[in-house]
């Protein structure tokens, strides 16, 4: 069958569990603080300030990818800023499908200017409630703390957590430097978190082996997987997350720009979907890495060669994985199947030719 256009992705619903509050501005909301607040930038047009920034380029590795957010930090330090980049977000995301969105961001990098870690939190609440109220996207918030930073200070933002749980936080990350920060330095966060019965994501696999994967797993307890590219070195470890439905939040252009994998041919989110690993797709960086969830579905479907079968799988996998209470997941995993199913019929999918192992029957139960 011919592929799925990409405007035909932009209308599905979909979820967005991995987009990080402080890669995905608007080029001409950078500008535009910063013209009020009186930064200096590098640049003082859209087009050179995307080049300054290497907005959608390949950049070899993740700490010279990571060096953009120097550039958005510095105009993300007042509560009118975070608001405004929050409810941005929701109407951008919406605007695509998106139905629900987690955020996620470190509120530490966000007090130069003496800004209280509380009106941190609460301004990107504000900010993400008022896009839902606008737009119906439902939005939740994940509190990070840093690798490269130190484990005193990922205390901080897991106590953090602990104080806004049910109030708009939904969980738990380590971002930041993988390589030669392991997770294991940061184990009271989680431990904290966890005895709180807050949900627990890591980045994992991205710019460090299967070892940091198992760190994450085992030592951290997470529930979900960020990235994972490098799962696939560990065949024992790459079959428990399989059997234990840990999700892994692949994020495939972000992938290819950081150097975690080769191209979008090497990257092993097919091979991870056909062996039934629990995979989904999202941003990582709406603004750094130049996408959207459709775009990531679109050339998922194009450059990996994954079939729509597994497309509606994948996307089924998002609603399935969001840190949201059971009951809630099910209504809105109910509707989103229909909507698919009668995309399917719509577009004359049902008997179309797939790839890969045979598929089980979609279903919302075991959510």
């Amino acid at each position: 069958m011919s592929a799925l256009s990409l405007e035909a992705i932009r209308g599905l619903p979909k979820t967005d569990l991995h987009v990080h509050l402080d890669g995905s501005l608007r080029l001409s909301t950078i500008l535009d603080i910063a013209r009020t607040d009186g930064i200096t930038l590098p640049a003082t047009t859209a087009d050179d300030l995307a080049e300054a920034m290497h907005v959608g380029q390949n950049t070899g590795s993740l700490t010279k990818y990571l060096e953009a957010f120097d550039i958005t930090l510095e105009v993300l330090q007042t509560e009118s800023s975070l608001r405004r980049a929050a409810y941005e977000l929701g109407l951008d995301a919406a605007a695509e499908g998106v139905r629900y969105m987690e955020v996620r961001y470190s509120p530490m990098l966000h007090t130069r200017r003496g800004l209280a870690l509380t009106r941190v939190v609460e301004a990107v609440l504000e900010g993400l409630r008022a896009a839902q109220d606008e737009k119906h996207i439902h939005s939740n918030l994940i509190i990070c703390g840093i690798r490269n930073i130190s484990p005193e200070s990922s205390l901080e933002m897991a106590e953090l957590a602990v104080a806004y749980k049910n109030r708009g936080v939904v969980g738990f990350d380590l971002a930041g430097a993988e390589y030669d920060h392991p997770a294991k330095h940061h184990r009271d966060s989680f431990q904290l978190v966890r005895n709180n019965n807050i949900n627990v994501t890591i980045h994992a696999g991205e710019a460090y082996g299967p070892e940091s994967i198992k760190q994450a797993i085992h030592v951290c307890g997470a529930h979900r997987i960020g990235h994972g590219c490098r799962l696939r070195e560990d065949g024992d470890l790459l079959h428990y997350v399989t059997d234990h439905r840990i999700p892994l939040e692949c994020c495939p252009s972000s992938n290819v720009q950081t150097g975690a994998v080769r191209d979008f041919k090497n990257h092993p989110l097919k091979f991870y979907q056909d062996l039934g690993v629990r995979v989904t797709v999202n941003t990582d960086n709406r603004l750094i890495t130049d996408t959207t969830v459709s775009k990531e579905l679109y050339l998922t479907h194009t450059e990996m060669g994954v079939s729509w079968r597994s497309i509606k799988s994948i996307i089924l996998n998002g609603f399935k994985s969001g840190f949201l209470p059971f009951h809630e997941r099910q209504t809105m995993l109910r509707t989103v199947a229909g909507e698919l199913d009668q995309f399917e019929r719509d577009y004359k999918l049902a008997n179309a030719p797939h790839e890969g192992l045979p598929q089980r029957t979609v279903s919302t139960q075991g959510a």
